[in-house]
């Protein structure tokens, strides 16, 4: 399996692009701010034909990129239903302190094939099976995405705003929520293996093992305690 990633944008936001294999298929996570040069250099280098972006969520630092790279391919772009109106008003799902500054040099907008993620779906796209799971608490309309384990390749999860290593996505964001980010922990991310790897993480990755042993969210979480218990993320 090939994942490719690199940062983007103000924010360095983690977009990936996955296939079976370099000269193949591939999926796009989270194009967002000022990714479309990256797509289309890691496109070039591994010599990937893109079938689809999928978005972990509707925050522009992770769907900015979305209406010229999905225009450049022909490819549909699939979020959830509770996140899709930031394709149209960016401002509105991150307030007006954060995302003003930017909307000045963003194409904004849907693309032309938007399609809705649901919870417990399972995208079978590139060759390659993705488990959707809606997990709210960063936006309302989160969700993560579950690659199985192949042969000798983990299971791979991707996180988007959920869980990183050692923290949690911020929650102060409009439809942001702090018990529903606990609650998404325990429901998504608790029962999984611990060999499950976690992107984005420290460099390139953790484990979910690694997060039970370090992560004070997912501690609190694993040992009953609620949203005041908590410790908090800054900025």
């Amino acid at each position: 399996m090939l994942i490719a990633g690199f940062p983007a944008g103000a924010w360095g936001t983690n977009c990936y692009l996955v296939a079976p294999a370099a000269g193949e298929e591939c999926v796009i996570i989270d194009p967002g701010h000022q990714a479309a040069p990256g797509v289309e250099e890691t496109l070039r280098k591994h010599r990937l034909k893109p079938v689809a972006v999928v978005l972990t969520h509707g925050h522009l630092d992770h769907l900015a990129s979305v209406v010229p790279v999905c225009g450049a391919h022909g490819v549909p772009a699939w979020i959830h239903p509770e996140d899709r109106f930031m394709m149209n008003d960016p401002e509105k799902g991150l307030g007006r302190s954060i995302g003003m500054p930017l909307l000045g040099e963003l194409t904004v907008g849907e693309p032309d094939d938007v399609r809705e993620l649901t919870d417990g779906a399972k995208l079978r796209l590139a060759g390659l099976e993705f488990s959707v799971a809606h997990a709210p608490g960063h936006t309302r309309g989160s969700v993560t995405f579950r690659m199985p384990e192949i042969a000798d390749v983990p299971s791979v999860l991707f996180s988007g705003d959920l869980l990183f290593a050692g923290s949690i996505g911020r929650t102060d964001l409009p439809g942001g929520s702090m018990d529903d980010m606990l609650e998404s922990l325990a429901r998504v991310v608790l029962p999984l293996d611990d060999s499950t790897v976690v992107l984005p993480g420290h460099n390139e990755h953790t484990t979910i093992g690694q997060e039970r042993a370090t992560n004070p969210y997912l501690r609190q979480v694993a040992a009953g305690q609620g949203a005041s218990e908590a410790p908090r993320r800054g900025m």
